[in-house]
C-alpha cells in the first residue's frame, strides 16, 4: 500500500505540482500512527535518482510518505527534478525507521566495535554538522570503518574527526521496494 501510495504522489507531482493530499483516517490504522520514514528512487541500473527522509517522527506515516517520494522525485537538491519518461523506470524503496536512539561511545574504536553492519542506520551531529546513512548504505559501504568515516566526510567533518561533543545515534529500518511486493 505504502508503495503505490508514493508511486501516486510523484505521479500527483507531475499534474499538481504538490505531493498526494492523504487523509490518515481512511488508511489502516497502524499507517496512521506516527512515522519517519525515506523513500529512495533508483535507475534502473541501480544508481541513485533521489532519496528524502526524515529521522524523527512528526506526522502520520501515510502522510510520511506521500510528502518524502514528491521531495525525492522533485526536489532532491542533488538531482534535476524527475521528468515524465523517468516514472515508470524508476524503482521506488520505502525504508521505515525506528526511534533514534543514543548510543553512547566514547571513542571511534568505541563507535566500530558497537556497530551492527547491515542492521544499524547511524546519525553523527556536531554542532552544524549532521548526516545519517541508512542501514543499506552497508551493501556500498560493508567495513565499519569504511561506513564510519564517509559518514563524517558527508555530514561536512574532516573522515578522521572525533570530538567528545560528537553525539551518535543508531537506528534500524525495516525497508522494502517494489520488486518485493
Amino acid at each position: 500500500m505504502l508503495l503505490t501510495l508514493a508511486r501516486d504522489s510523484i505521479r500527483q507531482g507531475f499534474e499538481t505540482g504538490r505531493p498526494l493530499p492523504v487523509n490518515p483516517a481512511q488508511w489502516p490504522e497502524g499507517l496512521q500512527r506516527e512515522g519517519a520514514s525515506f523513500v529512495t528512487l533508483k535507475r534502473p541500473d541501480g544508481s541513485l535518482r533521489g532519496c528524502i527522509g526524515t529521522l524523527e517522527a512528526r506526522q502520520p506515516l501515510v502522510t510520511d510518505v506521500a510528502e518524502h517520494a514528491h521531495a525525492a522525485a522533485f526536489r532532491d537538491p542533488r538531482f534535476q527534478p524527475l521528468a515524465a519518461h523517468e516514472l515508470e523506470e524508476v524503482h521506488l524503496e520505502l525504508s521505515i525507521l525506528s526511534r533514534p536512539e543514543p548510543l553512547p561511545v566514547a571513542s571511534e574504536a568505541e563507535l566500530l566495535a558497537a556497530l551492527q553492519p547491515g542492521e544499524d542506520g547511524l546519525i553523527l551531529e556536531d554542532g552544524v554538522h549532521r548526516g545519517t546513512f541508512l542501514p543499506a548504505v552497508w551493501e556500498s559501504l560493508p567495513e565499519p570503518v569504511d561506513f564510519v568515516r564517509q559518514l563524517k566526510r558527508k555530514a561536512g567533518l574532516p573522515s578522521d574527526y572525533w570530538s567528545p561533543s560528537l553525539t551518535i545515534k543508531r537506528y534500524r529500518t525495516e525497508s522494502f521496494g517494489e520488486d518485493e511486493r
